[in-house]
């Protein structure tokens, strides 16, 4: 399966998406990140979005990949997919995170009506709501972006399909670690702790169980998300 994660607007939660919900339940992908020339290196494989024929032809030699296209990169690779045309069917689906800010709301909007003006079927584009606040309704927070999809049905989306703010996406952020590792992490930490000999060294230990705790509390969260995206519907 072959996963784009797309969206015109920044600060969306993207590359959480693609690491944290996609890559480790993607069976076999590998990570790419579509990144503009002064971003950060941090992905084992890294392309400009002015290469977009060397994509499109590595995708056809790998049977599995998440594609994390940073938002400076998305205009200019959608006028290449254009320019290559059917390109678009070399993705299986298009996830398209999305916040419940209102500028963000309207950039998925956009992002919408571009993937369907290039050809994208409903059927393989879907929305994840990201960032949501459990104190609010999911449909009051998103009622403008729920609204247009209800008036025009050019993606798919799900309530079930939502991720709460939590900090331990920043904590990973450095480590480079994913959260299986932390849930599978069977270190007696509070042990440690007790035989550590300075305050500095519990206190590193202590930061790493509480990371871990919250490992186990988010993974729930992340498999009934990626259970509501229903990725092989978008292949049948």
């Amino acid at each position: 399966m072959k996963i784009a994660v797309i969206n015109f607007s920044g600060n969306v939660g993207k590359s959480t998406v693609a690491r944290h919900l996609l890559l480790p339940r993607v069976e076999g992908a590998d990570l790419i990140s579509v990144e503009s020339l002064n971003a950060t290196e941090g992905q084992t494989q890294t392309i400009r979005g002015t290469q977009f024929a060397d994509l499109q032809e590595y995708l056809q030699t790998v049977a599995s990949a998440v594609v994390d296209i940073g938002a400076s990169n998305v205009e200019q690779l959608l006028e290449l997919m254009r320019q290559y045309r059917g390109s678009h069917e070399d993705f299986d689906v298009f996830v398209v995170p999305t916040v419940p800010a209102l500028k963000q709301q309207q950039d998925t909007i956009a992002t919408l009506v571009e993937l369907s003006r290039i050809g994208v079927p409903s059927s393989r584009v879907r929305l994840l709501f990201n960032m949501v606040d459990d104190r609010d309704e999911l449909e009051r927070s998103f009622h403008p972006l729920l609204r247009f999809v209800s008036d025009h049905p050019i993606a798919k989306a799900d309530p079930a399909c939502w991720l709460g703010e939590n900090e331990i996406y920043g904590r990973l952020k450095t480590t480079g670690m994913d959260i299986g590792e932390l849930v599978r992490d069977t270190t007696d930490y509070k042990a440690l702790i007790a035989k550590a000999g300075d305050s500095a060294e519990k206190l590193a230990l202590a930061h790493k169980l509480a990371t871990r705790r919250l490992a186990h509390g988010v993974q729930p969260e992340l498999d009934a998300c990626f259970a509501a995206l229903a990725l092989e519907s978008a292949l049948a």
